[in-house]
């Protein structure tokens, strides 16, 4: 609201006086206010004033039922009814809140929520209330406590509120953005520039969001994009107030004169389906503040700021028989409101003072309210006070139980003797992560333990408190391990806990506050998450595979850039690589190498995880310079990737191929030379126990150029013969990738003597000194300084356990010769000139990956990833670079040191990748979608018996191809390929340990709309080569035998050629209509994104009840049996549809949300009666003809 028109004397009501009110009447009240009004000792009003009992509440008009005095003296800022219960909650300018109970305004609670500005805005939740000041955002309790008080910056000037679902809020000011906040988190996850400064209010329909400007306009934005659609250039001077109902935006303000702004008497009137305006309404009032009421007809009510009310059509003229005077106590009145039943209106003035008025002796503020919790009555004690200044006053009245035995108090001093509880060691990650300054230490809670409790141990049992009990929890709330006590909780293999409702209840954010996705790791063979990721954020890499599309059915490349193109799309959510380790456990090659593990294998932790991952890191390279080099495919298929390749060569080629020449020479002098190439490098450590120093350049120049003696045919000598072989570089890579090789203790005593001897060299370097005996502790943050007391190098935490350099400098030599050294742009060749000459390149550290050592389990790969600009920018609109730990679905910003910190007693290198400067100027990355309409058409299926009288669907037409925004009916069927793993609590409960694995079996798309709607154009049953263990078909209608392709006589395809239709449908923008789909697209491995998605399971749904079945929806709205043997994805996908339709039907488009929860709430009580069971037709008929159903939908 703009407040420019308002009394000037209001500016004389500082906000510090409000903090503290004398009980003295104030210069700017009437004195007429405090009368039957008594003020406590401190001197606020805490009785209602009283209503005369003649006040007459005529049914259907509007009239005065009571007044309350909120604060005396100080102005209300605004007023909210309580969309929970029947509460009014008032603000004031001092910044106090007060909520009433009720239509006799029974005052309930009233706390200070800012002592510095005043309250702009109220919105009730189901669990508190949110209050909006200045710059402060502070959610509370209805009984005053705080729940989170979120600051924002000190240069905002917030001014409105918008609720946009039950977790994320809008908040808009004078400034030009508008912020999203999510409130499970408490953090800012989006911030929308505005071009026109200054929003004061917004609203929200099913269409657009509304913000109106100080400017005097109205602009209407995308739900999803918050792009601007629409604009209303409604006044002049500016916006007073607007609301939307229907069709219909009306807004009221002011006026540019030659004297000034003045309220303007013509409301403004907008048609939102011509996005144009319409008659503009006189009226006679000057309006400041105004409400559609839409009890009876869509009226609109207009309230001035001197108490002046006149209701009216919006389409229609004013009369000015319809004006109402408010009485309010001081001039002008301040806020309005409008309660969600329309039987309540609430008014706050100047003086502190709101008034209620309704259109029944009896309203209620909301439909459907809660019941509201009352504090407890003080129970008074009935025995008489004693006066405990009488000496003779006898203590037996006091009445205290007959006992016969001796009294605690009587206990011989002889008996006892004082005990001492020895307080346990501090917890060690505080320790690790403490930072001293001077005597006093500082570290983050690692909440282990409740908030002030300190468990304690008696003396006897002292020997017990040893190790084990000091280990801090896990990340995952398991049982304490104390073989993990020097391992980082966010090092910690981390497992998904199972509940009833599978994954719906589990909480990734507290894993992952980032917008990067994670992925899961329940899936067989998902040891390869961390390497899937570091492939990801291969800038070039992304793009290059997500550009190539090929027709081979289990095609690596293929399913890496789908899963890709999900890590994209997901903001902040976990991701599953489902079929890509399924095309990935087909491959003949991954299994002769050893990759595939058995489920067995993998849970008991069989077989070293770091030569896994530096095998399988060979091998996914190996493999995708394969898929990308066959290039024999259709160019429907081929996407822009494939432009990149050349005959002899693909993209991975270019990227990771290095050149290589091998030479042999035999001792009797005869040479023989091969060339070849490699995509990567395997480390080679000198043999030297003395403890030498080696830089890490010198250990990486050995192993590339690498010379071994070795026996070899000899061409010369006919014959095998000792032979001396040297390899040589003729090529530098782009990318370098680097396999550890530390497989044994001898390895890890290399790389632990390395990191010592580096780790004291650098100490001497600046000036310090360690003693054989010294030992430095992590948590001991000092500084290394130098004798004049600069500090020169990071600190000692940050040095030890470090050989490895962020940047290498390479460069070919002349004599075909290579030159390896440790590079930091403090060389005195800066980056910029050692790139310039010829045959030198710089290579920064972009991903490390680490083995977590665990006797017990294996240990678990993490890896360890600098995020370029261009992520960030894609994901959160800023550019920076970072480096993040990426432990499966956890994901937690590093310190880049922690990226070449490595205690070999728990962390060991496994895969180094080190990446050329600059290289993301020597690709193109643009991503041209692959995906063409032509998946869509007609296609010949797998099944050999399968005829035409069979099809079960008719494909499209190119005159039928989607287009944004059509709707598609969509089910899926699935078999189950591994039974769940689950374990009997003592206590009786199931815990799931591992959730059974599915896999899609069919899947049916109907046509939404036209005149084939209804009609199938998908209906594939998708073979699988995996071993089925249950069909499921009860509930999914799939029989043995109907995914093989010998004996099949359904329509069967490949999954790939599936899950082309169903990314053309996602990326063309259509919206899917099913019941249950969060489930399908998960297991089909597919992310789209919310606005795409009309689930009838949460169309019908109340919160907090229980889902229902498609079935029983059926049953009651359409008068449909349906699923009766066993489930047809054809039936389930119409059903869903006219569901849809039905429910548009209800809801009126969803403009009467109140008349469709009536109608949900008599769902609920027929379900309970019948206990959700889908009666016989001789027993009950469907309630589509029962009286009752007919007046529910009268409604």
């Amino acid at each position: 609201m703009n407040f420019e028109g308002l009394d000037p004397g209001l500016a004389e009501y500082a906000p510090t006086m409000h903090s503290a009110l004398d009980p003295v009447l104030d210069a700017h009240l009437n004195p007429s206010l405090l009368q039957n009004v008594e003020l406590d000792p401190e001197g606020v009003a805490m009785e209602a004033l009283p209503v005369q009992e003649s006040v007459h509440i005529m049914e259907g008009v509007y009239s005065e039922l009571h007044s309350v005095v909120a604060e005396v003296g100080v102005p209300v800022s605004v007023s909210h009814f309580d969309l929970h219960e029947e509460m009014l909650w008032v603000g004031s300018h001092g910044g106090h809140a007060t909520s009433f109970f009720g239509p006799a305004l029974e005052r309930y609670s009233s706390f200070q929520v800012n002592g510095s500005y005043d309250i702009r805005q109220i919105q009730s939740l189901e669990n508190g209330i949110l209050f909006l000041t200045k710059n402060n955002l502070k959610y509370m309790a209805r009984g005053g406590l705080i729940i989170f008080d979120y600051l924002l910056d000190e240069s905002e000037d917030m001014h409105s509120l918008l609720l946009t679902d039950s977790s994320t809020l809008l908040v808009g000011g004078l400034q030009n953005h508008i912020l999203e906040i999510d409130l499970n988190t408490v953090q800012e996850t989006q911030k929308y520039a505005v071009e026109i400064p200054g929003v004061t209010i917004m609203r929200q329909t099913n269409r657009f969001f509304f913000c109106g400007h100080t400017s005097g306009k109205v602009s209407l934005r995308d739900l999803r994009s918050f792009k601007v659609e629409h604009e209303f250039d409604a006044f002049s001077g500016s916006l007073s107030d607007f609301d939307v109902h229907g069709n219909l935006l009306a807004a009221c303000g002011f006026s540019s004169r030659l004297t000034g702004l003045a309220c303007d008497r013509f409301l403004k009137v907008y048609d939102l389906r011509m996005m144009r305006a319409i008659t503009p309404l006189q009226v006679h009032v000057d309006p400041a503040f105004l409400r559609f009421i839409p009890t009876y007809t869509s009226r609109l009510a207009i309230i001035s700021q001197s108490g002046q009310c006149q209701f009216c059509e919006p389409t229609g003229l004013a009369n000015p028989a319809d004006i109402f005077h408010v009485n309010p106590v001081g001039p002008l009145l301040m806020t309005f409101d409008v309660s969600a039943s329309k039987q309540a209106l609430a008014f706050g003035d100047s003086e502190g003072c709101v008034h209620l008025w309704t259109d029944s002796p009896e309203p209620s503020f909301n439909p459907y309210s809660r019941e509201t919790e009352f504090a407890l009555p003080c129970l008074v004690d009935s025995l008489p006070p004693l006066d405990w200044s009488q000496d003779l006053l006898p203590l037996s009245l006091i009445p205290v139980p007959l006992t016969t035995d001796t009294l605690l108090s009587d206990w011989p001093a002889a008996n006892s003797a004082p005990a001492p509880r020895r307080a346990p060691p501090v917890d060690a990650e505080i320790l690790r992560t403490m930072k001293k300054v001077g005597f006093i230490g500082y570290a983050p809670n690692p909440r282990t333990r409740l908030r002030n409790q300190i468990p304690y141990r008696l003396k006897e049992l002292d020997n017990e408190f040893d190790s084990f009990s000091q280990v801090t929890e896990s990340p995952i709330g398991r049982e304490e391990e104390p073989h993990l006590h020097m391992v980082s909780k966010k090092y910690r293999k981390v497992t998904i806990k199972y509940s009833k409702l599978g994954l719906e209840d589990f909480d990734f954010k507290h894993y992952n506050k980032t917008l990067f996705a994670g992925l899961e790791p329940h899936i067989p063979n998902a040891y390869c998450n961390c390497m899937i990721q570091v492939l990801y954020f291969l800038e070039p890499v992304r793009c290059l595979i997500q550009n190539h599309l090929c027709q081979k059915e289990f095609c690596l490349a293929c399913e890496l850039g789908f899963l890709f193109h999900m890590l994209d799309l997901s903001r902040g959510d976990p991701c599953q690589g489902s079929n890509f380790l399924r095309a990935f456990r087909t491959i003949p090659e991954a299994s002769a190498l050893g990759l595939i593990l058995a489920d067995s294998h993998e849970a008991s932790g069989k077989g070293s995880l770091a030569r896994l991952i530096q095998r399988w890191n060979c091998f996914i390279l190996t493999q995708l310079h394969q898929d990308m080099q066959e290039l024999e495919v259709p160019q429907a298929y081929r996407g822009a990737g494939g432009s990149f390749c050349s005959s002899g060569d693909s993209v991975i080629g270019q990227l990771f191929s290095c050149e290589m020449e091998n030479c042999s020479l035999c001792r009797c002098g005869s040479e023989t030379v091969r060339a070849s190439s490699t995509l990567l490098f395997t480390l080679s450590y000198p043999e030297d126990k003395t403890g030498k120093n080696y830089d890490f350049a010198q250990v990486l120049k050995r192993s590339i150029c690498l010379e071994q003696n070795t026996q070899a045919w000899c061409d010369n000598c006919e014959k095998y013969q000792p032979t001396i072989q040297t390899r040589n570089i003729r090529h530098l890579p782009d990318i370098l990738v680097i396999n550890c090789e530390v497989n044994s203790s001898k390895e890890a005593d290399f790389w632990r003597i390395q990191a010592e001897v580096t780790f004291k060299m650098a100490v001497k370097k600046y000036g310090g000194e360690i003693s054989k005996n010294k030992e430095f502790a992590l948590a001991d943050r000092k500084e290394l300084r130098s004798p004049e007391g600069l500090v020169l190098c990071p600190s000692i935490e940050e040095l030890k356990n470090v050989w490895l350099p962020f940047s290498i400098r390479m460069k070919m030599t002349k004599n075909k010769g290579l030159d390896v050294c440790n590079w930091t742009d403090g060389n005195e060749w800066g980056p910029a000139r050692a790139e310039e000459e010829h045959g030198v390149c710089v290579y920064d550290l972009m991903a490390t990956v680490v083995h977590i050592l665990d006797s017990r389990t294996g240990g678990s790969l993490v890896a360890h990833i600098k995020v370029g600009e261009t992520y960030h920018q894609r994901k959160e609109g800023v550019t920076h670079q970072q480096w993040y730990l990426f432990n499966d679905f956890l994901i937690e910003p590093i310190d880049k040191h922690e990226a070449v910190q490595f205690d070999m007693n728990w962390k060991v290198p496994a895969i180094l990748y080190y990446v050329k400067r600059n290289l993301n100027a020597r690709y193109n990355l643009n991503i041209k979608n692959p995906i063409e309409a032509s998946v869509l058409l007609a296609e010949a299926s797998l099944a050999r018996k399968q005829r035409k009288t069979h099809t079960t669907f008719i494909p499209l037409m190119l005159s039928e191809m989607p287009q944004v925004g059509d709707l598609v009916g969509l089910d899926a069927e699935f078999v189950t390929l591994n039974e769940e793993e689950a374990e009997l609590r003592s206590d009786g409960t199931k815990s799931t340990i591992k959730p059974s694995q599915m896999s899609v079996a069919r899947i049916t798309c109907v046509r939404g709309q036209g005149p084939n709607e209804g009609i199938p154009f998908i209906d594939d049953y998708i073979s699988t080569q995996e071993q089925v263990v249950d069909y499921l078909t009860q509930y999914s209608g799939i029989k043995p035998g109907d995914l093989d392709a010998k004996i099949s006589s359904k329509h069967l395809t490949t999954l790939k050629s599936t899950y082309l239709k169903l990314r053309f449908l996602i990326d063309i923008g259509v919206k899917f209509v099913g019941h249950g789909l969060q489930k399908d697209f998960r297991v089909i491995n597919l992310m789209v994104p919310k606005d795409q998605v009309l689930d009838t399971v949460y169309l019908f749904h109340m919160p907090r009840k229980r889902m229902i079945s498609l079935r029983f929806l059926a049953w009651y709205f359409l008068d449909l049996k349906i699923q009766g043997e066993t489930h047809d994805s054809i039936e389930d996908a119409r059903t869903a549809l006219q569901l849809y339709r039905k429910y548009l039907e209800l809801s009126k488009s969803g403009t009467e949300p109140e008349s469709f929860h009536k109608v949900l709430k008599a769902l609920y009580e027929k379900g309970r009666k019948i206990d959700w069971k889908v009666p016989e037709p001789e027993s009950q008929t469907s309630p589509k003809n029962a009286a009752v159903f007919s007046s529910v939908l009268a409604l």
